[in-house]
């Protein structure tokens, strides 16, 4: 099976555009990845103050 991370780039992309009001579905679209990998990528890189793309790439794979 192949994958691809999300670079820091799409992260912060995902972040201007959950500002800008879109929501997971659009956001996927928009960046050509799947539905699943977005709500996965948010749900995992959430907190009290919502998504922080900075910390997302923190995390070790």
């Amino acid at each position: 099976m192949n994958y691809k991370h999300l670079s820091q780039n799409e992260r912060y992309q995902i972040y201007a555009l959950m500002k800008a009001g879109h929501n997971q579905l659009e956001i996927a679209q928009i960046l050509g990845r799947h539905r699943s990998t977005i709500s996965r990528e948010v749900d995992r890189n959430s907190g009290l103050k919502g998504y922080r793309p900075k910390q997302a790439g923190l995390h070790p794979f």
